[in-house]
Formats: C-alpha cells, structure tokens, sequence
C-alpha cells in the first residue's frame, strides 16, 4: 500500500479499510478494493467520484482502470448523487410477475422523482437493480441494508412516511 493519502481515505476510513485489508493475504492489498470502494461511499454521502476511486487505486496500489472496473461493473456503487434514503426496487422477473413496475410508477409519482434522480429535498432518490436474491417475498425493495419484501402501495406508505 502506499502511504495514506491527504483525501478522503485517513483518519476512520483509513483504519475501516485497514481491517479489511489485513483480512487478506499482506501482498494483496487490492482484494479490499470492494470494501474500500463501500467505505469510501459511505463517507462521501453515498456517492463515489473518480478522485475517491483515485485515492482508493493509490491506497491500494492498484490501476486506476483497475478499480474503475470494479466500481462500475457492481451495482452498490454510485456514481451520481444519491438521496438520503436510495430506494432499490428489484426489477427482475420474479418481483416485474408480482407488480413491480407498477410499483415503480407508484412510488415515482408519490416522491415526484424519476429512476436515477434525487427528490427536490435530497431526501430520497430511486435506483432499479437487477436482483436482490429475495424472489420468494416479490415485490420487493432494499432501503439502506434493509430488505423490504411483499410490497404494495400501502406498505410502501408506511414506509417511506415513517423515514426522516
């Protein structure tokens, strides 16, 4: 690893990616690159620039390509910016059967905001994901690290009115 740089990653991110990276053997430092990538965007609001991945590439002592690749191959990673609350809803055929589109259109229209936008507040934004591995509970939506399953629109009510 190189030395810490001046950015984001010292103080408690650099001692979070450190501990991923001693779960790894000591001439592998760049298998943290997804939890480094994760902990970077947790501390820069949700987002990730190319000057963080930057950061997380020297850190690491990776290929800036190399870490690009992984953060825009894998859909957790933002390269935009994000509400305070993302609201994932799972689009795939399993939850697309049980209603999800429709649910979609429901939660666009209640939140005035389209996919891959954030609320005038900054309070929420949308992002459609491809599967989130709960197809037995479709429709469904993670919010945060929380897995909402069997949704309709008035589950989806309580909610997003019980957020701050």
């Amino acid at each position: 690893m190189s030395a810490a740089s001046q950015g984001m990653i010292q103080g408690d991110v650099q001692s979070r990616i450190d501990k991923w990276v001693a779960r790894y053997p000591s001439d592998q430092p760049q298998s943290a690159v997804m939890a480094a990538l994760r902990i970077v965007q947790e501390a820069n609001g949700g987002q990730l620039t190319t000057a963080l991945m930057d950061e997380v590439a020297d850190y690491l002592g990776m290929t800036p390509i190399a870490v690009y690749e992984v953060a825009t191959f894998y859909s957790m990673y933002e390269h935009q910016p994000v509400g305070r609350h993302k609201l994932c809803v799972c689009t795939n055929i399993s939850c697309m059967l049980r209603g999800s589109d429709e649910l979609l259109d429901y939660m666009k229209q209640k939140l005035d905001v389209e996919v891959g936008q954030v609320t005038a507040d900054g309070k929420f934004s949308i992002k459609t994901v491809e599967c989130l591995g709960a197809c037995g509970g479709a429709p469904m939506m993670m919010l945060g690290k929380d897995y909402y399953e069997n949704l309709d629109e008035k589950r989806v009510d309580e909610i997003l009115d019980g957020l701050e």
